[in-house]
């Protein structure tokens, strides 16, 4: 494991059983999140990290697993030692800073799992899906436009917070320099777009800008969690994955 002195928070995860019910074209299709709280993964890595490989194929198996959403944010501290990553990015490694105390970390490192917000060192094990959600969570795609509900079920003066990834899968590295020359990484939920909502009260609902396509025209998915806005709990995640 690589220590980094780096430094913010993001986007990105997803629900588990969640339903996606395509309309009448591709472009328009939606998901509701399901009654439990899924497991959401965050991997911290990159090509330039010889450690990293063994934890992006273990990612990749968590492809359509039940009950756990996933997201890679490439982290760029890595490109100044012989491989730039293609998908790394100064914002990646600034959310990992940001969440680090919060995750309970007393340092950046890569690969670096968090299971829901909190620094994870057992992987390959995961925890169980949560219990019973406090709020329901739906995407709907418009378009180049993603729009985002939040409703309540119980307390209506609970403050949450939303993040939001947009992730790609299927991606093949054949690396030429660094720690990890000569060897071909392939990659799965790539975060290649990312937002988050500022904290509110209540039932929320708000369109962001989400293109269809990503590289290569493959097909983005969309990760959206809810979490509790003063502990960083996840409160609900869902993902949206349009067909075509």
């Amino acid at each position: 494991m690589q220590a980094h002195k780096s430094n913010w928070l993001l986007h990105g995860v997803v629900m588990a059983g969640a339903l996606v019910a395509p309309l009448a074209h591709a472009q328009h299709c939606r998901a509701e999140s399901g009654a439990q709280v899924p497991v959401v993964v965050e991997l911290y890595t990159s090509e330039g990290c010889n450690s990293c490989p063994p934890a992006d194929r273990w990612l990749s198996t968590l492809k359509d697993k039940p009950g756990v959403l996933a997201a890679a944010f490439h982290v760029d501290y890595w490109d100044r030692l012989g491989w730039k990553d293609r998908f790394a990015s100064a914002r990646h490694t600034a959310r990992q800073t940001q969440q680090q105390a919060a995750a309970g970390a007393r340092y950046s490192y890569t690969p670096q799992v968090l299971v829901n917000g909190r620094d994870w060192r057992r992987w390959p094990e995961l925890p169980a899906p949560g219990g019973s959600a406090p709020l329901r969570l739906s995407m709907q795609r418009v378009g180049e436009q993603v729009e985002l509900q939040v409703q309540p079920i119980h307390d209506t003066r609970q403050r949450w917070a939303l993040w939001w990834a947009a992730v790609e899968d299927g991606h093949v590295s054949d690396v030429k320099a660094g720690e990890n020359s000569g060897v071909s990484l392939r990659h799965d939920h790539v975060v290649r777009h990312h937002g988050s909502i500022a904290p509110f009260s209540g039932a929320m609902s708000r369109r962001i800008d989400v293109p269809q396509r990503g590289e290569g025209g493959r097909a983005l998915r969309v990760l959206a969690v809810v979490t509790d806005a003063a502990s960083g709990a996840t409160a609900q995640a869902l993902q949206l994955r349009c067909p075509g």
